[in-house]
């Protein structure tokens, strides 16, 4: 899979993912950073991670897999690059900048990550003067989503002032194996590749039987519902791209549930894109009578994989709901139809979908790629018409060079023909984003389409109240007349009915003397009152 990454690359996709991140330097020392300050904590922290002074080797002809080498001429000032925005800094100049850096390719012969510092964001609303944002660039070869986060993990800390690792960095560079070399290691891999073929094929036989039996006893099925259909967002794409993004209280998110509490926080999120999708399409009068489809990518780390870098993901198709306008089917609709494909892929094994990508011979799936993406094929057959990925933050604030992170404010993805939007679905501490990377060619006006995400959130939490507030609603609800009134009472009544009289013997056991003779005389005493009180009902009554 990382190598299908590197596959499809090409001046208009560039295949990396990255972020916006945002940072107040109040809680440095002296209450500023200097980009010194910046390089020098970063360079500290590469022992830390993995991935950040390896580039690429490919195999000529791409007969192997590429290698990951740690290179030889790594510079980090290459890599750690300082801009500053134009006056007055707002947020519309910020996601003018960013998208900028992101769609320019990385330099695939060096490691293949770049973090651009930009200053000049006193005009951006929400935050203090004097804040600044890394621009984050990683080829998605490198990295998922999940394994992103262990990145962030080796160049931010927990606390302001934590030292730096006192381990030694052990670290050394790698000669660049020469093509003879890189064939030779090919030629073991191709008569090696058969057998774990086989491998994996027998691994896959117990998923295909679960997936055909699911299908008999209707476990899932498969819908129509799951067929993308033809939109403006799957053609081929410029090299150019905008990128937006909304951020929402996080407990706001949790509350949308109340409309149906089984619902995940990503099927709400689902639904916020398709509702966004709704009102965009249906403004430009576009919109299809069936729904959109997302493909959502599933995380398959282990606990023991959690630091190692490149893609362990499989992914499922999702229907959006976007032909659906009203916020609570849609969500019903499309936890519905999420339950529906989990079902699907656990059956499959979400596992054994990806060590199958791991067997492919990688000419092929280089092929492959290059055809899907460069002869017009994608916008053709594209399974899907959007991405939207959720990946969680940390739950507490981080920072960085002693600045704290304030905002994980936009996340970016790659595109490719066929795809020309994607969204991504990120948390920090108390906040949610929802953020998107567009073809600007496919989209021109980002700002409405973040405007569209905005109203379906608020739509879906006004509905969610209002739902909270039915059943308060209902019991505080006055009675219509006394004679309802009445008749309600008359069940309670007839719940609560008088119980026989106690006959004389039961009396007279309740009566029985105790241990205790002043505690046996008082029970006495108020037992024969309350036998003779309910004697004189019972005797009123057969009256």
């Amino acid at each position: 899979m990382d190598s299908s990454f590197v596959a499809m690359e090409s001046p208009n996709s560039p295949m990396h993912i990255g972020s916006v991140l945002i940072y107040n330097p109040e809680t440095a020392p002296g209450g500023f950073v200097r980009f010194k300050d910046i390089l020098e904590f970063i360079e500290n922290r590469l022992r830390l991670s993995t991935t950040m002074r390896q580039r690429l080797v490919r195999v000529p002809f791409d007969l192997d897999f590429p290698y990951w080498v740690e290179d030889p001429n790594f510079d980090l000032e290459y890599h750690v690059r300082h801009v500053a925005l134009p006056k007055p800094g707002d947020w519309r100049q910020l996601c003018i900048q960013a998208a900028r850096i992101h769609a320019r390719p990385l330099d695939l012969s060096r490691p293949p990550w770049e973090f651009t510092v930009v200053e000049g964001l006193d005009n951006v609303r929400g935050f203090p003067k004097g804040c600044f944002a890394f621009v984050t660039k990683v080829h998605h070869a490198a990295i998922d989503g999940m394994s992103g986060i262990d990145l962030m993990e080796a160049t931010h800390t927990v606390s302001p002032s934590t030292a730096p690792p006192n381990q030694p960095d052990d670290w050394k560079p790698e000669k660049i194996p020469g093509a003879v070399e890189l064939l030779g290691k090919s030629y073991v891999n191709a008569i090696l590749n058969p057998l774990k073929q086989a491998q994996v094929a027998a691994q896959a036989v117990p998923g295909i039987a679960s997936a055909v039996k699911g299908l008999v006893t209707r476990e899932f099925k498969l819908s129509t519902d799951m067929v993308a259909p033809r939109t403006r967002f799957n053609r081929t794409i410029s090299p150019h791209r905008v990128v937006e993004g909304r951020t929402f209280p996080l407990a706001d998110m949790k509350a949308i549930r109340a409309l149906l509490p089984d619902a995940k926080v990503n099927d709400v999120a689902l639904a916020i894109v398709g509702g966004a999708l709704n009102k965009y399409l249906t403004a430009k009068d576009d919109l299809p009578k069936s729904t959109l489809t997302a493909m959502a990518p599933i995380s398959v780390r282990s606990s023991d994989e959690k630091g190692d870098m490149g893609n362990q993901v499989a992914a499922m198709i999702a229907p959006l709901g976007s032909h659906i306008s009203d916020p609570k089917k849609r969500l019903e609709y499309v936890f519905g139809q999420t339950s529906n494909s989990k079902a699907l892929t656990n059956a499959l094994g979400a596992r054994t979908m990806t060590e199958v990508s791991k067997v492919n011979p990688l000419l092929y799936m280089a092929l492959g790629a290059q055809l899907f993406s460069r002869v017009s094929l994608a916008h053709r057959v594209m399974p899907f018409n959007t991405v939207v990925t959720n990946v969680p933050g940390p739950p507490v604030h981080i920072y960085s060079a002693g600045a704290r992170m304030e905002s994980m404010a936009l996340s970016l993805i790659c595109l490719t023909d066929g795809l020309g939007l994607a969204h991504v679905v990120q948390s920090y501490v108390d906040e949610a984003y929802i953020s998107f990377t567009a073809c600007r060619d496919i989209m021109p006006d980002p700002e409405f389409y973040s405007q569209c995400l905005q109203d379906s959130f608020d739509d879906m939490l006004a509905a969610a109240k209002a739902q909270a507030a039915k059943p308060v609603a209902r019991k505080a609800a006055p009675a219509k007349s006394g004679a309802t009134s009445a008749k309600r009472k008359t069940p309670s009544k007839k719940k609560v009915a008088p119980k026989k009289p106690a006959s004389r013997k039961v009396a007279a056991k309740i009566a029985a003397p105790t241990k205790t003779g002043a505690t046996s005389a008082k029970r006495t005493q108020t037992t024969k009152k309350t036998s003779a009180k309910r004697n004189g009902a019972a005797g009123k009554t057969k009256k």
